[in-house]
């Protein structure tokens, strides 16, 4: 797909954070719906809906991270972010980089490396609190949203699973709040978002409605017995 010029690049960011404008050079890795490698493209490119209307399609992942009360860690994205400002969503997201050590498949380890990453940007979490292993790879999502018309999000998405407590430091360019939540509270999510009173990310709002979500809080003990990493469900 051919690339967008300096002019239009410019007048799609008018007006966007600077820090997060910066983030769109960042070489993200797009795959097919299999979830095979079809070469990289600029996260600006990735996120057009220009381009995800005809089939550009990137790999990304989302983290849930689980305290020892069995609470899920939500935040709600930074205002500042340019798809899904103040969304609430779970732990993390962001995508793995078209490069090496994150490129590689085997058990996901360059994904769960990214997420380690993203952990440390997004929240603060120190990469010698996380590590790769501490991640299980639950399964995948594939999901196509629209954020303004302009920009949107079309991924394979790997989720993660993290059980432990943690101290948390958000970046405030990155994340607006936090809140620590039960079931029960993401299904008191579930309806104000229905109401309009809060806004939720499309990818969290489709996995909190599937029977996914629940199954997974149901087995924090060994989540390894439901994770199913063969299947990409069509969220």
């Amino acid at each position: 797909m051919s690339g967008i010029t300096t002019t239009e690049a410019g007048e799609q960011t008018v007006g966007l954070d600077a820090q997060q404008v910066a983030l769109l050079k960042e070489p993200c890795i797009l795959v097919d719906e299999l979830d095979r490698p079809q070469g990289s493209s600029s996260k600006h490119e990735c996120h057009l809906m220009k381009n995800i209307n005809k089939g550009m399609l990137h790999r990304a992942f989302s983290v849930f991270i689980f305290n020892s009360q069995k609470e899920l860690l939500l935040q709600q994205r930074s205002f500042a972010k340019i798809t899904f400002p103040g969304c609430f969503t779970n732990s993390c997201c962001s995508h793995p980089l078209a490069v090496p050590n994150e490129q590689e498949e085997e058990s996901a380890i360059g994904v769960r490396r990214a997420a380690c990453r993203r952990l440390e940007a997004e929240l603060g979490i120190d990469r010698e609190h996380v590590q790769p292993e501490d991640l299980t790879f639950m399964t995948r999502v594939l999901y196509k949203a629209s954020s303004d018309g302009i920009w949107g999000e079309h991924e394979v998405d790997y989720v993660l699973l993290l059980c432990k407590d943690l101290a948390i430091n958000p970046n405030p360019n990155e994340v607006h709040t936090c809140r620590w939540v039960t079931l029960h509270g993401v299904c008191s999510m579930l309806r104000e978002a229905e109401t309009g009173a809060i806004s939720l990310s499309p990818w969290f709002k489709r996995i909190a409605d599937s029977p996914l979500l629940s199954s997974w809080w149901e087995n924090l003990d060994n989540p390894e017995s439901v994770s199913d990493r063969h299947t990409i469900h069509r969220l």
